[in-house]
């Protein structure tokens, strides 16, 4: 592993540990990974996919998933309307209808290309509602989280050269000023 990956994968290890510490992740919720490998490698969106990086994140993010018991989807690009990639019996248990396509490289971006291939039944569906976000190189995953969306903040600010944005839902408040909370 060259030089550069190493750090990015000890920028993985870091905000992954970060979040573990913090209690970000909740056993059985949906976690939503949008990113784009090309800001991660200090490109601009869209221009310079990288496979091995989309390995290292999907792996990274894979085992923490695996570890603590989470459900988790993976945001494409733009080209395939930000479509989520997650395992089949995830979407049949939130009864999101699947969608035609394969995400690749040039069309849903290479962490969604590779996760398709890697997770063991996946499909792609058009709309998801996730519980926690991570949000690497600002793919606007916004559109895929409950409603309330919360930020979140631990000290890993970057895997590599992208900005990292990492947000919760929560329920929305509803009933003003008399209502109890």
């Amino acid at each position: 592993m060259n030089e550069e990956f190493a750090r990015l994968k000890n920028d993985l290890d870091v905000l992954i540990e970060q979040l573990e510490a913090s209690d970000f992740f909740k056993e059985g919720e949906d976690l939503l990974i949008g990113c784009s490998t090309s800001e991660v490698m200090g490109h601009h969106i869209g221009k310079e996919s990288s496979m091995e990086v989309a390995e290292l994140i999907f792996d990274a993010f894979h085992q923490a998933a695996e570890r603590n018991r989470l459900n988790i989807m993976f945001q494409g690009c733009e080209h395939i309307n930000r479509a989520v990639t997650m395992e089949y019996d995830v979407a049949r248990a939130h009864k999101y209808p699947p969608v035609s396509v394969v995400p690749h490289r040039s069309a849903g971006g290479s962490l969604s290309e590779y996760a398709y291939h890697h997770l063991s039944r996946p499909v792609v569906v058009e709309h998801a509602a996730a519980d926690r976000g991570v949000d690497i190189g600002q793919t606007l995953i916004g559109m895929h989280l409950h409603h309330v969306a919360v930020p979140f903040r631990v000290e890993q600010k970057t895997v590599g050269k992208a900005n990292v944005t990492l947000a919760y839902s929560r329920p929305k408040l509803i009933g003003g000023p008399r209502a109890n909370y």
